[in-house]
């Protein structure tokens, strides 16, 4: 079906014009999909087409898909080597990519063929910034905020230049400017605070690092840095209430003691995945029965290596038998590592003894409908609904579940109900998998298909 709408929605337009121009078109819509199909057309009625090259690799890198992107950007620069853009979004690409070496030639390749190529100055800038080189990264993000519509984010990187200069004051007046524009940046907000504590003002710490965690609420780095205004403010209750409630790493006396330096403590709780981990690896080391160390490295790993994070909530769950987050991060570890069977098992016992604990409802939700248990699924999905009814994705996996288990009328309500609410940027793949599902799914409603649900 997809397929199908897809080929009747390209035509058999030869103009490879008219194809890139639909392309834009859907681009500017955020149809990052049907774009990338648009551009791919085009470049097969005309192979040598840098501007489609381009904007494919634009509409890709919208769409996280990193790997492709690249080849797209390559071309691009191969068909038409005089023009900024390709070189300056390859070196983005290649930064995230963690990739940095590589990305700074065709960063400094943009400069080159246009001296204000704000994109490339301010990702520059980051990256001599990273290396350790301010002078220059202050060079750098200057000329990125030269200009009137210099974004947030250039402002950030200057402060940050700034700062480690040793320029507090230009630092301050930077961020100002940064939160002027967004009052929500949270790196900016984070960024604030770090320089209110080199000053010893906590009041002013404290304001920033709240206002940080309410926009990222959970973040155990923003939560880390609050307990620790706090704790420097003299406020050792609130700082110690924090710290509980966010499960990080602190020198609360009250608490078993914890062996390390005070180097070890702090970068235990660094933003740096690889500098958490080898500190509290080396924090473990001298704590070995310490389960909420065992845990951190749990979570760190979770994403990127489960298998090596089930070790370590395995480790804690042992150590702390009746802990229920211990319990759910190992099977929400589990679910990372694709053994759902497992993982429903886990936590299903979990869920019975802690109904209201939302991870181990998300983590059950998913591992049913990856079984493809959907009738399972769909309770855990509209809990998850009442819990927090501003998680719209889940209308779209309720609908979807329907879909598979051919109630087809259940399945469009749902459907509806999430192109409603959904978010453009953060939703974009389930936004495009609805609307090509839709046109067929009403007729089939339409011609009364489908199971009909007792009453």
């Amino acid at each position: 079906m997809c397929a199908a709408q897809t080929e009747a929605a390209l035509g058999d337009d030869p103009d490879p014009v008219r194809l890139f121009e639909r392309g834009q078109a859907a681009h500017a819509r955020g149809e990052f999909d049907r774009a990338v199909g648009f551009y791919e057309e085009a470049l097969k009625v005309r192979p040598e087409f840098p501007e489609a090259e381009f904007q494919k690799g634009t509409a890709l890198l919208s769409l996280n898909r990193l790997p492709e992107a690249e080849p797209a950007f390559r071309r691009a620069i191969e068909l038409r080597k005089n023009w900024s853009l390709p070189y300056s979004a390859l070196g983005v690409l290649l930064t995230r990519m963690n990739r940095d070496a590589e990305a700074v030639p065709f960063l400094q390749q943009a400069l080159q063929l246009d001296k204000n190529d704000t994109l490339a100055l301010r990702v520059l800038a980051s990256l001599r910034l990273r290396a350790g080189n301010s002078a220059e990264a202050l060079r750098l993000a200057q000329g990125a905020t030269s200009g009137t519509e210099a974004p947030a984010s250039a402002w950030l990187i200057r402060a940050q230049a700034e700062r480690a200069s040793g320029d507090k004051l230009a630092a301050k007046t930077s961020l100002g400017r940064a939160l002027e524009l967004e009052p929500e940046n949270v790196a900016a907000l984070v960024e604030s605070a770090d320089l209110a504590l080199d000053q010893n003002d906590y009041d002013g710490a404290i304001e920033s690092l709240k206002a940080a965690d309410r926009i990222s609420k959970g973040d155990k780095q923003i939560a880390s840095r609050l307990a620790l205004a706090h704790e420097r403010a003299g406020k050792t209750e609130e700082a110690r209430r924090i710290a509980t409630a966010a499960g990080i790493v602190t020198e609360d006396p009250t608490k078993p003691h914890i062996e390390g330096t005070e180097e070890e403590i702090a970068a235990a709780n660094s933003d740096d995945p690889l500098i958490s981990r080898k500190a509290l690896e080396k924090l473990l080391e001298k704590n070995p029965r310490n389960s909420m160390l065992l845990a951190r490295l749990g979570a760190s790993y979770r994403t990127d290596d489960p298998n090596r994070a089930l070790q370590f909530y395995h480790r804690a769950s042992e150590l702390q038998p009746a802990n229920p987050e211990y319990a759910t991060g190992y099977a929400a570890a589990l679910v990372r590592a694709r053994r759902f069977g497992e993982a429903a098992a886990i936590l299903s016992k979990v869920i019975a003894a802690h109904p209201d604990n939302y991870t181990a409802h998300a983590n059950l939700a998913t591992a049913l409908y990856e079984q493809k248990l959907y009738a399972a699924a769909l309770p855990e999905y509209q809990w998850l609904l009442r819990a927090k009814p501003d998680a719209f994705v889940a209308y779209y996996f309720i609908g979807s579940a329907h879909d598979y288990l051919g109630e087809y009328r259940e399945a469009l309500v749902s459907y509806e109900s999430f192109l409603e609410r959904a978010d453009v940027k953060t939703n974009q793949l389930e936004i495009e998998k609805v609307k090509l599902r839709l046109p067929l799914l009403r007729r089939q409603v339409k011609r009364g298909e489908g199971v009909k649900r007792k009453p």
